[in-house]
């Protein structure tokens, strides 16, 4: 049986091409294909030897490293399922998580294993633990657990594993803002084109065995800077990868812009990836900050994924990296990579997000029927979409309709179709807010707010009104303990947008809470804006 569009087989292709090749680089681990295959190889005998087989869900508990796209790629040789999970879950959360996944084994960092052993006697099928060891000293009190490197090291190197199906699934559980995570199911061969690269930038393979010219032909340096437990930092690493590229890791457990820079300047990194404002913001701060200042000259593309850059932001990158395109691009778990917004220095930026995407997106009305120019309805795609929710049918239904014999993904972000085909993307209709039957996307308005000087952070909420229904509130983070008056953010909003989306109240916060991944913690800050609104004056 020859190869198919299977995640290993289309791996091993790649690594048979250019099996010296520089494939990942962390701290002072430098690791060609050949290598990263042999020790995936090995992990994948140490799980098949625990009775992880075909179908089988495997939990990476994972910080950055390595390991992390290690244990992905062993999963894959075996026809087992990797399940991201999120490092920041407290027990109840992981707990949920693990049992929900039907997890079999966990890949994970020791500092991590207290928190995994307590809730352990809670998940009678999970049968294996193999830790990965940090500086931590944390006991490990997990049964049926083993070290990392020593599993490696009994193991055998050799690919000696049977045939692989494009059918095989690969899940990414998501979620966090609007209840409990949810694990999308998606076919090895529809999430390698709709979000690892399909083997090259609008230019897909149309047969396996291609991928090995277009590795052979890679150069690639790319440095997610956000956490592989979310998509979009392993979706361009395996974009990388799968093209004879070079993934460049930190692995320092937060964001410390500086040292971002410096390892870009270092390890002459072309494409740097990572989500929005949150961590946008802090990076653009701090290349002024850079005592030498380094060289950057070899960035090519800096890209947001998750969470689109606001317009000052954009501006503030284009003018510091004068030789990278700046670029927003646009998509979900639910549907892969959907478009993308490029700017450039002395380009464009748009007030609203405008992207544009690929065949397969349109933008559909409450009856799932494709709307006209300059109405709003909801943005969907259809083609290589996930097969469902797991074990959620119900949810499955309601997110991928069947409409007319057609399959859409449609998870919930509000849309226009603008005159020259372009899309503008509003937000999730789930926080958009109703102010006297007016709707107000969060994102434009904290887009606007943030282009404010002293604004570092907002969150736009709405909270309950007896005359409006819902007034627009501005939670705010400053910059350098200043202070703004809601008179001053209102004249600031007014010059951007139409005056009902103008913020009726601010509330100051030392920091704005996001998820790991950089994304507005939404009901953090509905609760926060309505306990402060209350308090007596």
């Amino acid at each position: 049986m020859g190869a198919t569009y299977n995640l290993a087989d289309l791996w091993e292709i790649v690594v048979d091409a250019v099996p010296d090749r520089e494939a990942m680089v962390c701290g002072t681990r430098r690791l060609t294909f050949a290598e990263v295959d042999e020790r995936a190889n090995r992990l994948a005998h140490a799980l098949a030897a625990r009775g992880i087989g075909p179908g089988d869900h495997v939990g990476l508990y994972l910080y950055n490293g390595t390991e992390y796209l290690e244990a992905m790629l062993a999963a894959f040789k075996i026809r087992a399922v990797p399940v991201n999970v999120n490092y920041r879950y407290v027990e109840g959360e992981l707990r949920y998580l693990l049992d929900n996944a039907d997890a079999l084994a966990v890949v994970l960092h020791r500092e991590l294993a207290p928190r995994l052993a307590a809730i352990q006697p809670d998940l009678p099928e999970l049968r294996a633990a193999i830790w990965v060891d940090d500086e931590s000293n944390a006991e490990i009190a997990l049964a049926d657990a083993v070290e990392y490197e020593s599993a490696l090291a009994t193991e055998s190197p050799g690919r000696d594993f049977g045939p692989r199906s494009a059918d095989d699934l690969y899940i990414l559980y998501t979620g966090g803002t609007t209840g409990m995570p949810k694990g999308v199911m998606w076919r090895h061969e529809d999430i390698f084109f709709s979000a690892f690269g399909g083997g090259g930038v609008d230019n897909d393979i149309t047969a396996p065995e291609e991928i090995a010219e277009r590795a052979r032909a890679g150069a690639t340096r790319c440095l997610p800077a956000c956490p592989f437990m979310h998509g979009t930092a392993h979706w361009l690493a395996f974009a990388a990868l799968y093209t004879g590229g070079t993934v460049v890791i930190d692995d320092h457990r937060h964001l410390d812009p500086e040292r971002v820079w410096q390892l870009v300047a270092s390890e002459h990194v072309n494409y740097l990836i990572f989500v929005g404002d949150a961590m946008g913001r802090p990076l653009v701060e701090a290349i002024d900050r850079l005592d030498p200042s380094v060289d950057l000259s070899a960035l090519l593309i800096v890209l947001s994924g998750g969470a689109i850059l606001s317009p000052s932001v954009k501006r503030e990158l284009t003018t510091r990296l004068p030789n990278a395109m700046i670029i927003d691009g646009i998509g979900a778990s639910e549907t892969g990579s959907q478009g993308r917004m490029i700017a450039a220095k002395g380009g464009e930026i748009p007030s609203q997000p405008r992207f544009a995407m690929g065949d397969d997106t349109t933008v559909l009305d409450d009856d799932l029927r494709p709307v006209g120019v300059g109405l709003v309805g909801k943005l969907a795609r259809r083609g290589r979409i996930p097969l469902g929710y797991f074990k959620d049918p119900e949810k499955s239904a309601a997110t991928f309709p069947v409409v007319d014999g057609v399959r859409w993904s449609v998870p919930g972000d509000h849309a226009r179709i603008e005159e020259d085909g372009t899309i503008t993307v509003l937000g999730r209709g789930s926080v958009s807010i109703n102010t006297g039957g007016e709707k107000v996307y969060p994102e434009e308005v904290e887009g606007a707010l943030k282009s404010h000087p002293d604004i570092f952070d907002a969150v736009v909420v709405g909270v309950p009104d007896e005359r409006w229904g819902e007034r627009v509130v501005a939670v705010v983070q400053t910059r350098d303990d200043a202070h703004v008056s809601i008179a001053a953010l209102g004249a600031h909003t007014r010059t951007l947008l139409a005056g009902y989306k103008v913020p009726r109240a601010v509330v100051e916060v030392a920091t704005i809470v996001r998820s790991p991944s950089g994304k507005p913690d939404y009901r953090w800050a509905k609760e926060t804006a309505i306990s402060f609104l209350q308090e007596p004056e």
